[in-house]
Parts: structure tokens; sequence; C-alpha cells
């Protein structure tokens, strides 16, 4: 894998070619941006959404996290770094989808499922333990039927996680206005490392079928 002093090559090479096929582009992106789709996603190295989705600069806004997860609408203090993401996005960015987006071999889904961090000390795993607290719920279920281990558990985990983030989002008295309106639409999707295949959420089924 690539240092960031390897990566600066990577970067003159994108100035010396893309940038400057596509400088009109960009000194349009410098006037503003106005994407129409949100995306959250995973943190993980190995799900770029905009490599995934094929987008250019400019197209989506995008917030990742450890599991791309949502929590719900708090106004208790603290710093709320996906809510403010998901406020400038709806608020002021007027984007007209949310897309929570999954993936396979999720590692915040996991210690979700197996709990093996819960207890640990801040900065030991405990941050993790905390953030991915928030499936304990979700969780119950799929430990009871499936255990706690195992491929077919994480990938349950991981399409609950996705209905978990869209159900909070719903709990932002804005996003819910602008859902009920027409102006906003939550989709939700998983994309497997394993074999590239995106599989999009079902709001009448429950369901994630793979895309044609």
């Amino acid at each position: 894998m690539k240092t960031f002093d390897q990566m600066i090559d990577g970067y003159r090479n994108f100035r010396a070619t893309e940038w400057q096929e596509e400088r009109e582009r960009w000194e349009q992106l410098a006037e503003g941006q106005s994407p129409q789709v949100m995306v959250i996603s995973c943190s993980d190295s190995r799900v770029d959404p905009a490599q995934i989705l094929d987008v250019a600069p400019g197209e989506i806004f995008v917030v990742r996290n450890v599991a791309a997860l949502v929590p719900p609408f708090e106004t208790t203090p603290g710093r709320h770094g996906v809510s403010a993401a998901v406020e400038f996005a709806v608020q002021f960015l007027k984007v007209r989808e949310i897309v929570v987006m999954g993936h396979g071999l999720c590692g915040g889904c996991k210690a979700a499922l197996t709990q093996d961090l819960h207890g640990n000390e801040l900065g030991e795993g405990g941050f993790v333990a905390h953030w991915v607290d928030m499936l304990d719920e979700a969780r119950e279920p799929i430990a009871a039927s499936l255990g706690t281990t195992g491929r077919e558990a994480e990938l349950a985990m991981e399409l609950e996680a996705v209905k978990v983030s869209l159900f909070n989002l719903r709990t932002f008295p804005y996003v819910a206005d602008k859902v009920e309106s027409g102006e906003l639409n939550l989709r939700g999707a998983h994309f497997a490392i394993s074999d590239g295949i995106l599989r999009v959420l079902n709001d009448r089924t429950g369901e994630f079928s793979p895309t044609d």
C-alpha cells in the first residue's frame, strides 16, 4: 500500500492530466456545489462511494464514518458530526436524496454483532464500542437466530445497520418534513466487496435486491 509521500506522485499525475482536461469543470466547482445526492458510507478504505457509483467531483455530498451509521436526532451537548453533515446537506445544499450505503465485511458491524469491544477503555476500542452500540437493539434478534459469528450473521447485521440509519434519519424533524412533502427521498444500499454487487433496499418489501 502507498504512503502519503508516494501519493504525492499520484497528485502530480492528476494535476498534469485529469485536472487539466477538466479545468473548466473545476473552475465551475470553485463557484460552489449543488449535488442532488448525499451518500452516508463507511470509513472503510475499500469502499469509496465515488468510485463505486462512478461519479465526478461535485456530484455527491459524502459523510463517512464507522459502519455508515446515523445516530438519532439529539439536542444534548456534544460534537454531532454526522448530524451537522445531514443538516448542511438537507437544509443548505437542498439535496433530493440521501443514500445510506453499507458494505460487506464491515468491521464496525462485526464489532456490534460480537460486542468484543464492549467494556474497553476509550482509546482501546471504547470509542468504537460506544459508536456501534446504537445497533444493540437490532443485534438481538440476529444473535438469537443466527448467532454472533459467521458470514450469514454478519451480512444480516450489515443490512440491518442500513435500516437503523434510515430510521434514525427520520427522527430529524426537517428530514421527516421533507420526506413527507416529497422534497427528499431516503435510500438504502449495500455493496459487497467480494463480488462487487450493489444491492438496493426496496422500501415496500424491506428486502435488498441486486441492481440490474
